[in-house]
């Protein structure tokens, strides 16, 4: 018994315990979640979620068979396929910028997807039809419909977000599907990716019927390599599962800008997932009008966190999940805030970039795409690079080509344009432009529609073909000195595009699809054309087949029976005309 004894100390001094790393070595993988929740200038609210998985392991030599916190089925495709860098969106709205602000992470309406290959990878293409497809499979999202129809290949406007040796954009794919429509079926699939599902943490908010009863709703996967110390000797890879949601409170019945959480999600949190490092709630409370008067929110905060955020100074208060005190009071956790006053809404604040698109000409033979830029910075100008994807089957004029900004003409420094083949390729125009300070930018150009085969056109052709949303990418310059800090201590808003110094910040923009009508036939004259013909052809057919297959007897006239003739010879006696 006493050998026993000794045997089970000597054991669980060896095991460490669940809430340590371990000892004499540190864990391999983290999770870290985060909220932020933002009164916009309108009085809709966003909440943006992060989960955060980093794993320390080498996923490329396929030597990894024990996952633990990192989705086995999103390893073992980077694995197999030779996967560097993953973006994938699904995406059903519009994100609003004039009105919303600078959006932590946008992405257009409908799917986008966005692969970085290994430079081992020899068959790129085939390799990104065989991604789209076990993706289309695992997020449950019409990704299979990625064909060489809608993909092409950038040179400028998306460059690797994590380490990368090179930059050899024959590497990279792009590909847009604006129809595509985000429902629960996609958010089922990316809630089972998280390590604690959505039992527990940030992830009990995730309820689908209150997030798809919203103005803007956005859950995107983002995989890359990072460095795993300061020193970048080694390498690690992180995913990082992001959704925003747009509130509007005004419609879901309250009538006032005041929101909590309960309000919103319909839930409160009770306590972070047992297996995250770090889960933390930031809520927005920073100064919305001129008297710098902050809102008041309850219950107070753990702490309070400043930080320069796209060049506005921002206030957050910070409800940390794991500290021990917060849940002394309450057992669970309801964020409200109000407004000390009503909000003028002639005070919003204009972001410094923003952009618009649409359609201009008439008739159904030509027409012209015109995008809108705008740089509101009062004396800074900067140059931004513009991604145009547009289908094969609006033929572009490029000569029509024109850049006003300020009533002159204005030359791009760098151009790119890949033309179009019919049913294999779309057309793919980059381009680096110069805004200056305080201006509107008018880029225009000219296109023909085509006119399709009747078996290319959807089942409602008359509601039109979407053209994917353009592409902003700017480096824009801020107003107010931005200070280095520790990225893996920032929340997630400076964590994925970190500002390259402190005079200016990384801004990707998408513009709205557009929808344009084609020369659609008139689908319902074959149907009465078939009607008409099979009409004609069964009288005509039945006619000559019955008189064909019909067969005549001759009648011979018969004399008559008895009665007749007794009946005859009564009348001949009477001297009337016989029968």
């Amino acid at each position: 018994m006493a050998a026993a004894a000794v045997l089970l100390l000597l054991l669980l001094a060896a095991c460490p315990s669940p809430g340590r790393a371990g000892t004499g070595r540190e864990r391999r993988d983290e999770l870290r979640e985060e909220l932020l929740l933002s009164p916009l200038p309108t009085g809709d609210v966003a909440a943006t979620f992060q989960f955060r998985t980093r794993w320390d392991a080498d996923l490329q030599r396929g030597a990894v068979s024990h996952y633990r916190l990192f989705p086995k089925a999103l390893g073992r495709l980077v694995a197999a396929l030779g996967v560097r860098e993953l973006h994938l969106a699904l995406t059903q709205g519009f994100w609003r910028t004039r009105f919303w602000g600078q959006p932590p992470l946008q992405a257009p309406a409908g799917a986008e997807l966005w692969v970085w290959f290994q430079p081992t990878v020899t068959d790129v293409d085939k390799a990104w039809k065989e991604l789209s497809n076990i993706l289309s499979g695992i997020f449950c999202a019409s990704l299979n419909f990625i064909d060489s129809t809608n993909t092409v290949i950038p040179t400028a406007s998306f460059k690797p977000l994590g380490l990368a040796n090179g930059t050899d954009h024959h590497l990279l794919r792009y590909a847009v599907l604006p129809r595509e429509v985000v429902c629960t079926e996609n958010l089922t699939p990316w809630k089972k990716l998280l390590p604690c599902g959505s039992k527990a943490g940030l992830a009990v908010l995730l309820k689908a019927e209150r997030l798809f009863h919203s103005s803007y709703h956005s859950q995107a996967v983002h995989i890359r390599p990072v460095c795993r110390d300061a020193s970048c000797m080694a390498v690690s890879w992180e995913l990082r599962q992001t959704l925003t949601v747009v509130f509007d409170v005004f419609s879901s019945g309250q009538g006032k800008k005041d929101w909590s959480l309960f309000k919103m999600f319909s839930r409160t949190l009770t306590d972070a997932c047992p297996l995250a490092s770090q889960s933390k709630v930031y809520v927005d409370i920073s100064p919305k009008n001129k008297e710098k008067e902050l809102l008041e929110v309850t219950p107070p905060p753990t702490s309070v966190h400043e930080a320069v955020v796209q060049g506005d100074k921002k206030t957050y208060a910070v409800y940390d999940l794991l500290s021990p005190s917060l849940f002394n009071t309450s057992r669970s956790l309801n964020v409200q805030l109000k407004w000390k006053r009503p909000q003028d809404s002639s005070e919003m604040p204009i972001p410094v970039l923003h952009a618009q698109r649409y359609v201009g000409g008439y008739g159904l033979q030509t027409g012209e795409i015109c995008t809108l830029i705008y740089n509101t910075h009062p004396y800074r100008a900067f140059p931004v690079i513009l991604l145009e994807t547009v289908p094969w089957y609006l033929r572009l004029y490029v000569h029509t080509l024109t850049i006003i900004t300020k009533g002159k003409e204005n030359k791009p420094s760098y151009i790119h344009y890949q033309p179009a083949q019919d049913r294999r390729r779309p057309h793919l125009l980059e381009m680096l432009i110069q805004l200056p300070a305080n201006s509107v930018t008018k880029i225009t150009i000219q296109f023909e529609r085509a006119l399709l085969k009747w078996t290319e056109y959807p089942p409602d052709p008359n509601h039109g073909f979407y053209v994917g949303s353009s592409v902003l990418s700017a480096l824009v310059p801020s107003v107010i000195a931005m200070k280095d800090v520790d990225v893996e201590q920032s929340p997630l808003f400076t964590s994925l595009f970190p500002s390259s110094d402190g005079s200016s910040y990384f801004v990707r923009l998408y513009t709205e699809p557009l929808l344009v009508n084609l020369p659609t036939p008139d689908f319902s004259m074959p149907y009465n054309v078939i009607c008409l013909t099979c009409t004609v052809v069964a009288v005509c057919y039945g006619s000559f087949y019955n008189l064909l297959t019909r067969t005549f007897h001759v009648e011979e006239p018969s004399r008559g029976g008895l009665a007749k003739r007794l009946a005859n010879v009564i009348r001949k006696l009477r001297g009337v005309p016989l029968l």
